[in-house]
């Protein structure tokens, strides 16, 4: 009798800790959102800056639960690749060989417990990189590790 209630005390220890309370975090199973919404988004699709200006990016990102972090890259498109974000088609200089193109790579953290965060940096354009297209990718992920890309057009001229 004795070690039939053992057994029935561990038989009911292991199926509560198999199954789900109600007060348990459910898991994150969305993709986080970069959102233009309520504010006026920078950069959209075919605005134009000079070499030597500055890039005043500012977008909004939510999550249902948490956000992570985001990395924004600005690369050339004088092959005219396309990452197809969006439906927008701008217009485009001849395809090229690039000389002197920018790069720019940079990660960007987001204080822990955010779901919403107002996302603002001034990026400074070299002032001797090769006008043209480009390519200015956003990327955002959430702390469970789902990922959204926002790809916009831009082009950088003289």
């Amino acid at each position: 009798m004795k070690r039939n209630t053992i057994y029935s005390i561990m038989l009911l220890c292991a199926l509560s800790a198999c199954s789900g309370s109600d007060d348990e975090e459910q898991k994150d199973m969305q993709q986080p959102v970069i959102s233009e919404q309520g504010i006026t988004a920078n950069p959209i699709d075919c605005q134009q800056y000079h070499r030597g200006d500055v890039i005043p990016f500012h977008y909004v990102m939510t999550d249902d639960q948490e956000l992570g972090a985001y990395n924004i890259e600005i690369h050339n498109n004088f092959d005219h690749h396309t990452h197809s974000t969006t439906a927008t088609e701008c217009p485009m200089d001849a395809q090229k060989d690039p000389k002197n193109p920018w790069v720019y790579n940079q990660d960007f953290s987001i204080p822990s417990g955010q779901r919403t965060y107002d996302a603002r940096h001034d990026i400074q354009i070299p002032a001797d990189i090769d006008p043209g297209d480009y390519h200015f990718m956003i990327r955002l992920t959430d702390r469970a590790g789902w990922q959204q890309l926002h790809a916009v057009a831009i082009k950088i001229v003289e």
